[in-house]
């Protein structure tokens, strides 16, 4: 190939790369400003406490509900068209969400963007993989990728708090904005894929128990913030998402074209990622509601000075793309990741001594190590996830991993509320509850570091800068 033609070829990867990586980040600013935009919400549409909450749930279901389907969509139907079909929808329903008049309207618009997401994540991933080879150039896409989708998270709460000032409703009508444009980019430089003809069947009996099982364990976690709601219920919903877990590995195993090949889970290195994924984000989670109950209810602070105060983290917007690639390569993912973990467990540590007039110079070390922790966790977390994983899986890939973070954000959500609610609320309450993400943030470090104990891959069968967790 010539130069003139690699260069080309380059271009329009990192042309990809702008796509997907503005994807990305709308999803984690989505995500983040509805939550400052909360009280806003309630005032308004005159909400209930329980559809309120609802609010942030609906989107939680439809996302961790349907993302492994999502996954697989991806592979059997076609990226692309995956990606650019549920990207219209996620356009269509969050523009609804800022029309709702009523408690229901949002909690159904909420709910269908979680859907889009869930099929866009994946598929995204996917096209980033298949336009990057593997090596030093994907390492360093994954680096961007991954800077932008932890950079919408921090950032998102400052945006969120800007845009609620003018109004809730810009909350919603700010990500239509940015997703029309991605829309536009999606359609224009996204390579067209070739209509390859599929032998088999779709699994359905598949499809359906994988997202039944995923609705009821996500939505009975979520409810475990509330335990006076009908225990029995939640208990029920507990039980079975995993007999429906027990019934979708039954089919799977009997399907002649399973959603999810048995096989792929016997990877220990793809279980070992996919559980840090879920604790790191468990941690992550918990301590962002935490740390804006800590600033909003006991110190009284506004929506956009604690989107302020949290904004330092978005540092890893800079450190990903930059920094973490070089670390890579030099160390591997596996001790990066690690370091990461590591970091998350110091900044929730420091966090614990917080008092009612804790100077915000206190709290600044633990908002720069937040940063500097998903800087060096979530792109080595992307780059395992897919890595070694053959091209026709890689959205199932993409799929368990962000399924795996879902339920961890769920998980760490609700854990941290129930801890509040049970320890009395306010500052005491906060204090009590820190523990959750220092807890879920040491079990995600001691997944890592069971990789640690391996011996080392031989040089041929990974290089330095791919090294994968558990090499």
């Amino acid at each position: 190939m010539s130069t003139t033609m690699q260069d080309r070829a380059a271009g329009r990867a990192w042309a990809v790369l702008a796509v997907l990586g503005g994807a990305v980040f709308l999803e984690g600013i989505d995500i983040a400003m509805i939550n400052v935009a909360l009280p806003s919400i309630r005032a308004d549409l005159g909400l209930s406490t329980g559809m309120l909450s609802g609010v942030v749930s609906a989107y939680v279901l439809g996302y961790g509900g349907f993302m492994l389907l999502g996954g697989r969509a991806a592979d059997l139907l076609g990226r692309r068209r995956t990606f650019v079909f549920w990207l219209g929808v996620f356009v269509a329903f969050s523009g609804l969400g800022g029309l709702a008049a009523e408690g229901w309207m949002l909690l159904i618009a909420r709910f269908v963007t979680g859907v889009a997401s869930a099929f866009m994540a994946p598929a995204g991933l996917a096209l980033l993989t298949a336009a990057f080879p593997e090596g030093p150039l994907r390492t360093k896409a994954l680096g961007v990728y991954a800077g932008l989708a932890a950079g919408g998270f921090s950032l998102g709460v400052v945006a969120g708090g800007l845009l609620a000032g003018l109004g809730w409703r810009w909350v919603f009508f700010g990500p239509v904005v940015l997703a029309s444009l991605i829309l536009i980019g999606a359609v224009t430089l996204l390579p067209a894929e070739p209509r390859v003809p599929r032998t088999g069947r779709f699994d359905l009996p598949g499809a359906f128990t994988i997202t039944g099982a995923m609705l009821a364990l996500v939505y009975g976690i979520v409810r475990l913030e509330h335990p006076e709601r009908g225990p029995a219920l939640t208990a029920a919903l507990l039980v079975l998402g995993p007999a429906l877990l027990v019934l979708f590995a039954a089919i799977e195993r009997r399907s002649p074209q399973p959603l999810v090949r048995p096989g792929i889970l016997r990877s220990a290195r793809l279980v070992r990622t996919d559980a840090a994924a879920m604790l790191f984000l468990a941690s992550f989670a918990g301590f962002q509601f935490l740390a804006t109950l800590y600033l909003q209810e006991v110190r009284g602070w506004t929506p956009l000075q604690t989107g302020l105060a949290l904004l330092v983290a978005g540092i890893d917007t800079v450190l990903a793309p930059t920094l973490t690639p070089r670390l890579v390569g030099r160390f591997g993912n596996l001790r990066v990741l690690f370091g990461g973990t590591l970091l998350a467990v110091a900044a929730y540590a420091l966090f614990l001594p917080v008092g009612i007039d804790t100077a915000y110079a206190a709290m600044f070390p633990t908002m720069l190590l937040i940063g500097l922790a998903f800087a060096l966790a979530y792109g080595p977390l992307t780059m395992a996830a897919t890595e070694g994983v053959a091209e026709d899986e890689q959205g199932l890939a993409g799929g368990l991993l962000y399924t795996s973070m879902q339920f961890g954000t769920a998980l760490g959500l609700s854990a941290a509320t129930a801890v509040v609610v049970a320890a009395g609320g306010g500052l005491t309450g906060v204090r009590t509850a820190l523990l959750v993400p220092i807890a879920t943030a040491l079990l995600g470090a001691a997944a890592v570091a069971t990789g640690l104990r391996r011996r080392p891959a031989p040089e041929s069968a990974a290089a330095p800068e791919t090294q994968p967790i558990g090499a």
